[in-house]
């Protein structure tokens, strides 16, 4: 990140708004790509919340790993709504104007939001690692009780954090430009346009980012070699096969999501790399949770029957109705 040098008080000044300038280097493109947001806005949300939905009313979808599914596919919902609802009024109006309290309330929502997504994606690697290797103990172990304390942890551990690492960067001061090169109030080009010595603010950065993606990632990676190193011990190449099938569409989503999120809050962040910041950003804000439910869902047999299940009880509901 951006080390500068700490200005004369006389040019300091307390910003009380930004100016997200999002993709207002394509001007041309502004319509078309609010179109292209909004289908993408409508996709995530029908097929979230269709996953979410059947996984709770279906009584076939009721083990934990659906369970796991329904929850996370809820906090891809609220990820959703903490960008794109201001990044679609930003193409729509082009006022790009956002105050410091409404930017400091995005970011301290975004960085909840993924922090608990990459603690629960641990978790259902968790779940698999225990299906798989230990599967005659699996519904002691992964019992109700526990499916649900491990969800609400992975919810609530990371608040305060957030919440004190966003109040340490709004504290401090910022100078000159009010320009945020982004679509939304991220932490590397907040801290770009902070004055003075930030060296501790991204120190704090680089702790949260080790604690909440690089840690729960490493466990992920850990738990996925016992699976496969078991997997490949199995008898039969059928039963290899299903044993992957029920592990890859995780392992995808892990892939785009903590490997986006790695190289955008890891490495060394300059002013210059704020338009690639912007490109990784899209993959796990907004391709992340488009893909999610299709991965898991066009790749699961059972998600696949409830869905059909729903659609007829729907259609026969409808053809009820139309002839009363």
């Amino acid at each position: 990140m951006n080390h500068q040098g700490k200005p004369p008080e006389d040019n300091l000044t307390e910003l009380m708004a930004f100016v997200l300038l999002g993709f207002a280097d394509m001007p041309h493109l502004q319509w078309f790509l609010f179109g292209l947001f909004l289908i993408i806005c409508i996709i995530i949300l029908m097929s979230n919340g269709t996953v979410f939905l059947i996984t709770k009313m279906d009584p076939a979808l009721q083990s934990p790993m659906y369970f796991f599914l329904a929850n996370f596919s809820f906090l891809e919902i609220c990820y959703l709504s903490a960008i794109l609802p201001r990044m679609l009024m930003n193409l729509g109006t082009q006022r790009r104007r956002i105050s410091s309290v409404a930017c400091a309330t995005q970011m301290c929502f975004v960085l909840m939001f993924g922090g608990s997504e990459c603690l629960l994606l641990a978790v259902m690697a968790y779940d698999r690692y225990v299906a798989i290797c230990n599967p005659l103990r699996y519904p002691l172990v992964m019992n109700h009780r526990v499916c649900i304390q491990l969800v609400t942890g992975s919810r609530t551990i990371g608040i305060p954090v957030m919440i004190g690492q966003t109040y340490q960067i709004f504290s401090l001061p910022f100078c000159g430009s009010n320009q945020i090169n982004h679509f939304f109030c991220d932490t590397p080009p907040i801290l770009n346009l902070a004055c003075g010595d930030t060296f501790v603010n991204e120190m704090l950065v680089y702790i949260v980012t080790v604690l909440f993606v690089m840690v729960p990632f490493l466990l992920i990676l850990g738990s996925y070699s016992k699976i496969i190193s078991i997997i490949l011990k199995l008898p039969s190449a059928t039963s290899q096969a299903k044993a992957f099938s029920t592990c890859s569409s995780h392992l995808m989503v892990v892939i785009i999501f903590f490997g986006s999120g790695i190289t955008t809050y890891l490495r060394p962040n300059t002013r210059h790399s704020e338009g690639t910041d912007k490109v990784l950003s899209l993959f796990y804000t907004i391709l992340t949770p488009t893909f999610n439910p299709m991965i898991y869902s066009l790749r699961n047999k059972d998600v696949i029957m409830a869905l059909r299940k729903l659609l007829c009880k729907q259609f026969i509901l409808l053809k009820n109705e139309l002839n009363v």
